[in-house]
């Protein structure tokens, strides 16, 4: 049976630039996809977010520069937390698939492996 399932990603930027923003957000989800091997069809939404320190583009637009898209995509702040860590851009990647919550992959890259070390990752080469 197929199921609707949430995977989790994370990971930081050096500054506040488009394409600082574009080459972390692309290595996430290019990580988050291998890791999980899905099939682009599979995806059902994508739902980003990034600390209010970075504005210079959506995260959405790496997604589409990926051929992503037709897949419905969103961009929001995170909510100015005093003490959180900067320069983050969140994924809330929805996907149908036959495998449990359990066996989804979740990924943190670079400084975001601070805040989840259990699901800290070493991002997946672009031509993997």
């Amino acid at each position: 049976m197929t199921n609707c399932r949430a995977i989790r990603g994370a990971t930081t930027v050096e500054s506040n630039t488009a394409e600082d923003i574009l080459e972390a957000t692309e290595e996430l989800l290019r990580t988050l996809i291998a890791i999980n091997d899905l099939d682009p069809d599979s995806i059902v939404s994508f739902f980003f977010t990034t600390t209010s320190d970075l504005n210079a583009t959506f995260p959405a637009v790496a997604a589409r520069n990926m051929g992503l898209d037709q897949i419905p995509l969103m961009c929001a702040h995170e909510m100015n937390v005093p003490g959180a860590l900067d320069h983050v851009v969140r994924v809330m990647m929805h996907v149908n698939t036959t495998k449990t919550a359990a066996e989804m992959q979740h990924a943190y890259l670079r400084r975001a492996r601070e805040r989840r070390p259990e699901w800290g990752r070493e991002p997946v080469p672009a031509h993997a």
